[in-house]
C-alpha cells in the first residue's frame, strides 16, 4: 500500500489476501526471482551474490536455504518458523543438509524447577510448550527429594513411559534430570514423593 508520510511516498506490505483500502493506491510485486529451477527469494539472491568465498558459495545448497527461509515467512507455526530459520542459518554457514535436517539440530533447552523458591511443592512452570527435538532440564530447587514420572495414560501413543521417566530421585539442590522429546503431543507428569500434595505438571510438544 502506498502512503504519504510527512510529504514522502512510503510503501508498506499488506498481508496476502487483503484488499487495497478505498482511497489508497496499492502495487503488486513478485516475491522472488525466477531461476532455472524455481523462484528464489531476493534475500537468497543477494546472499549468493555477496558470498566472498566462491568455493563455499558453490558448495552451499541454495535451494534448501531458499526453502527454509520461505518457510520462516509463510508458516503459521512457531516451531516450523524457528527450526527453518536455524536450518537456513546452518546451511548458509556450510553445515551439511543431513545435519540440519535432524530434529536435534534446531533443538533448544527449556528449564523447569522442582519446588518453588518459597518451598512450595510445585513444578515451576507447571505447564510449558516446546518444539519437537527440544530438551527439558528439571532442576531440584527446594523441598526435595523430587523426581519426574510420566503418567502412562497421559502421554502420546508409542512413547515409552519408562524411558522418559526417572528411575531414581534427586536429593541435592541443583541436581538435574534432562530428557529430549521427539514426539508431538501432551505429556502429563508428576513428582512421585509429592503427588498427593498436587505436584503435577504438563509438557506440550
Amino acid at each position: 500500500i502506498e502512503v504519504e508520510v510527512e510529504g514522502r511516498r512510503e510503501l508498506f506490505p499488506l498481508l496476502p489476501g487483503v484488499k487495497c483500502p478505498k482511497g489508497h493506491v496499492c502495487h503488486s510485486r513478485n516475491v522472488g526471482i525466477e531461476t532455472d529451477s524455481k523462484q528464489m527469494l531476493p534475500l537468497v539472491i543477494n546472499m549468493k551474490k555477496n558470498q566472498k568465498n566462491s568455493a563455499l558459495a558453490m558448495s552451499l545448497n541454495w535451494e534448501s536455504i531458499n526453502e527454509n527461509l520461505e518457510e520462516t515467512l509463510t508458516s503459521n507455526a512457531y516451531c516450523d518458523r524457528r527450526n527453518a530459520m536455524k536450518r537456513a542459518a546452518g546451511l548458509a554457514s556450510g553445515v551439511a543438509l543431513m545435519t540440519v535436517n535432524s530434529a536435534a539440530y534446531a533443538g533448544e533447552s527449556k528449564s523447569v524447577q522442582m519446588g518453588s523458591d518459597s518451598g512450595q511443592l510445585v513444578f515451576v512452570p507447571a505447564k510449558i510448550s516446546i518444539c519437537k527435538g527440544d530438551t527439558v532440564v528439571w532442576t531440584n530447587n527446594k523441598g526435595g527429594p523430587h523426581n519426574v514420572v510420566f503418567d502412562e495414560d497421559g502421554i502420546p501413543g508409542g512413547v515409552s513411559q519408562e524411558k522418559i521417566s526417572m528411575d531414581s530421585q534427586l536429593g541435592d539442590e541443583g541436581d538435574t534430570f534432562k530428557m529430549q522429546f521427539d514426539t508431538a503431543g501432551n505429556y502429563d507428569y508428576y513428582c512421585e514423593p509429592h503427588r498427593g500434595a498436587g505436584m503435577n505438571a504438563v509438557l506440550i510438544v
